[in-house]
C-alpha cells in the first residue's frame, strides 16, 4: 500500500497549500481501493447495491419467437409487393399458453401480443390495418403493406443464454432489478454495504433539540452526511457530536477505525481552527492537510487511521454546511462509490446557458448553486439561488443543481454556456 506521500509525489505540481481539484480527484482515486466481502440479497433489496459479479443470462430473453403487437401471424414468404394477400383464419395464438396450430398456406392465425409464434410463421399483419370478411373468418393484407418478418420479436434478440447481461461493479437501479426479475433470477450477489462512520467536531455546536446559545449553532452537517451516505447505500455508524477535547476525539477516532470502512468529520481542520482535531488525525495516522483551489471548501484532510490489524481512509471536511455538501459531492462520494466496487462511468455534466454574468477568476473551481430549468424555446438555462456564501445552506436547498466553474475558466457573461452538476435525475 502506498504512503500518502508516495501518491503525492506521483502529482504534478503538487502544492498542498494550493491544490487543483483535478489533482485532489487523482489523489483520491490511488488512496483508495474496492472493499472485499460479498452477499446473496433479494431483488427487493438490491437497489443501489453494487454488482460483485457478472450477471450472466440462464435463458434467452425472449425465450421464443413471439408477436409485437395483436394481429395476424403467417408466413411471410407469401407477400408479393403487388398484389393482396388473402387467408383464412384458422387458429388463435394467446399469450402465455404454447401454440401447437397448424398453419399452412393461404392460413393464418389471430394472434396475441406476447403470444408465441406458432410453427412456420413468421410475420403479423397488425390488427388495426388488417381487412377483414364479415363473418371475421377471413383477412386481407393490402400489397406494398409488410415485408417478411414484420412485426415478430426472435428468440434471444435481447439477450442471448450465456451472454453477460449487467457487469461486476454496476450499480443497481430500478432498471437493473427490472432486467435480472425478467431472467428469472430472484437473488443478485453484491458487494457488502460499505460501513463508514460520521460524526461533527467543536464546542459551538449544538444538538438539534437543546436550548440555543450565544455564538452557538446547530449541528446540520451530520444529518446531511448521513442523508447523503443512505442514499449511497452506505451502512452509516453515527457517532454524534465530539467535543473539542483530545481525550474524546482520541476515542471517537479510534473507534471508527475499528468499525468502519471510512471515517467522515467536519469542522476543525481550518487554519486557525483548534488544533486538537489536526494533532489527533496525526497522531493516529498518515494525513495530508490541503487547501483546495476552490469554492466554497477550501480546507480538507485526507489519510488513513489505523487500528489493529486494519487501516481506515479518513475524510476530514470544512465545517460550514454548503462546503460540506460540495466537498461530499466533489470528492468523498466518487471516493466512496469506488470503495464500493462501483465502475459505473460518473454523471455526465449538463450545459446550460446562464440568464445571468457570473464572477470568476482563473485559478480556483468554483461550485456556485443554481436553478435548471427549460426556457420558452425548449433550451436548458441557470440561474444562482443567491447568497453564495458557504454558511447559507438554504441557497442549497433552493437549487436542484451546481453550476461547475472550472479551475482556468474566467468570469462568466450573460447568456454563455456554463456546466451542471445536477443534484438528482428521474431514475
Amino acid at each position: 500500500m502506498k504512503t500518502l506521500q508516495e501518491i503525492a509525489a506521483q502529482l504534478q505540481g503538487y502544492d498542498p497549500q494550493s491544490l487543483p481539484v483535478a489533482q485532489v480527484q487523482a489523489f483520491l482515486r490511488e488512496l483508495v481501493s474496492p472493499i472485499d466481502g460479498a452477499e446473496d440479497v433479494s431483488l427487493l433489496e438490491g437497489l443501489n447495491r453494487i454488482l460483485a459479479g457478472d450477471l450472466v443470462c440462464p435463458i434467452d430473453v425472449p425465450p421464443h419467437d413471439n408477436s409485437a403487437m395483436d394481429g395476424y401471424a403467417f408466413a411471410g414468404s407469401q407477400l408479393d409487393p403487388n398484389q393482396p394477400l388473402s387467408l383464412r383464419v384458422v387458429a388463435t395464438a394467446w399469450a402465455g399458453r404454447s401454440s401447437q396450430a397448424t398453419v399452412g398456406p393461404g392460413e393464418c392465425a389471430k394472434i396475441m401480443t406476447g403470444a408465441v409464434m406458432p410453427t412456420g410463421l413468421d410475420t403479423v399483419l397488425p390488427q388495426e390495418l388488417a381487412q377483414l370478411s364479415p363473418d371475421g373468418l377471413k383477412v386481407t393484407v393490402p400489397p406494398n403493406l409488410l415485408r417478411l418478418g414484420d412485426n415478430r420479436r426472435l428468440r434471444g434478440e435481447d439477450l442471448k443464454c450465456g451472454q453477460a447481461a449487467l457487469r461486476r461493479g454496476q450499480r443497481l437501479t430500478p432498471t437493473q432489478l427490472g432486467l435480472a426479475a425478467s431472467l428469472g433470477l430472484s437473488t443478485l450477489r453484491v458487494y457488502r454495504r460499505l460501513k463508514v462512520a460520521c460524526f461533527s467536531t467543536g464546542d459551538e455546536i449544538l444538538l438539534p433539540g437543546q436550548t440555543p446559545r450565544e455564538g452557538a449553532v446547530y449541528d446540520s452537517n451530520r444529518y446531511t452526511l448521513i442523508g447523503l451516505l443512505q442514499g449511497l447505500g452506505c451502512e452509516v455508524i453515527d457517532l454524534g457530536l465530539i467535543a473539542d477535547d483530545p481525550a474524546q476525539l482520541r476515542a471517537t477516532f479510534a473507534r471508527a477505525a475499528r468499525e468502519a470502512d471510512a471515517i467522515i468529520s467536519s469542522g476543525g481542520v481550518s487554519v486557525g481552527e483548534a488544533d486538537h482535531t489536526k494533532a489527533i488525525m496525526r497522531e493516529l495516522g498518515d494525513v495530508v492537510f490541503w487547501r483546495v483551489a476552490m469554492r466554497p471548501g477550501r480546507p480538507m484532510a485526507v489519510g488513513r487511521i489505523k487500528a489493529a490489524q486494519r487501516s481506515t481512509v479518513m475524510f476530514g471536511l470544512p465545517g460550514n454546511p454548503v462546503a460540506v455538501m460540495v466537498t461530499f459531492l466533489a470528492f468523498v462520494r466518487p471516493a466512496l462509490l469506488q470503495m464500493m466496487g462501483c465502475t459505473d462511468a460518473p454523471p455526465p455534466l449538463l450545459k446550460a446557458r446562464s440568464v445571468q454574468s457570473l464572477r470568476k477568476k482563473p485559478g480556483r473551481t468554483e461550485y456556485q448553486r443554481g436553478w435548471v430549468e427549460t426556457d420558452n424555446q425548449g433550451h436548458l438555462q441557470v440561474r444562482t439561488t443567491g447568497d453564495q456564501g458557504s454558511g447559507v445552506l438554504s441557497s442549497m436547498d433552493r437549487a436542484n443543481g451546481l453550476i461547475v466553474l472550472h479551475h482556468a475558466q474566467g468570469p462568466v457573461a450573460q447568456g454563455q454556456d456554463v456546466d451542471v452538476m445536477m443534484f438528482s435525475g428521474v431514475i
